[in-house]
């Protein structure tokens, strides 16, 4: 079955890599970005500029762009790390964390719902960096905030959707290889991607909700 997959962030990293990935498979991918890449514009896909998750211009943007389009698979991808510490508390950067990588994606399921089709599967690409469990080094206020907080709205999404039979998938994508991280992680964007891939495409209505590392692992809240 060929597939509308929309993700966000896919001009670079994770999503321009899950952008090749469901491409390769045979899916028609839009791909929204702020600005497209020379990669991007390589995978003849829909490339749909001038989508900063952030701000209502952008989801205007969005929304006129997909109008006519349903949608099958929704990836939230788009993110950005900063980095505050309790010495250096930097407010602004928590703020705007919270505004690109919790506020967005609820914001933006809630303008595609419609388009949303039965059995339709939304995949959030957050991190453990948000499992209060799982923290053991501290710091990082506003990214560990932010991913917290996009986890609790994923299973707010969960109950939400589970009437239309819409499949919510709660994933970390591992430490990887990207900019975000000056390239200092132990996987490559594409590895990942494929691993993600591979776990969206296996969601069901069953494991909905389930709070997964890319290698499959269910990671505590």
């Amino acid at each position: 079955m060929n597939n509308n997959v929309v993700i966000t962030g896919a001009n670079r990293g994770i999503g321009l890599a899950m952008a090749r990935q469901f491409k390769a498979q045979g899916d028609s991918v839009f791909a929204l970005c702020r600005q497209t890449s020379v990669e991007l514009e390589q995978l003849d896909v829909t490339v749909i500029e001038q989508v900063d998750v952030a701000t209502e211009d952008g989801i205007k943007n969005m929304n006129e762009a997909l109008a006519d389009i349903t949608i099958n698979i929704l990836v939230c991808n788009a993110g950005i790390l900063r980095d505050e510490n309790l010495a250096n508390l930097n407010l602004e950067t928590i703020r705007e964390q919270f505004e690109v990588n919790a506020i967005a994606p609820l914001n933006i399921v809630a303008n595609l719902q419609q388009q949303l089709q039965p059995n339709a599967k939304v995949a959030l690409i957050t991190s453990r960096m948000g499992s209060i469990a799982d923290n053991s080094s501290g710091g990082r206020y506003g990214y560990r905030m932010s991913k917290a907080a996009l986890n609790a709205a994923a299973m707010s999404l969960t109950r939400d959707l589970a009437d239309e039979a819409i499949s919510v998938g709660i994933y970390h994508p591992g430490y990887v290889q990207t900019d975000m991280v000056n390239y200092g992680g132990d996987i490559s964007a594409d590895e990942s991607a494929l691993r993600l891939v591979n776990l969206i495409n296996q969601l069901s209505m069953a494991e909905s909700g389930v709070f997964k590392h890319s290698n499959g692992e269910i990671l505590p809240w």
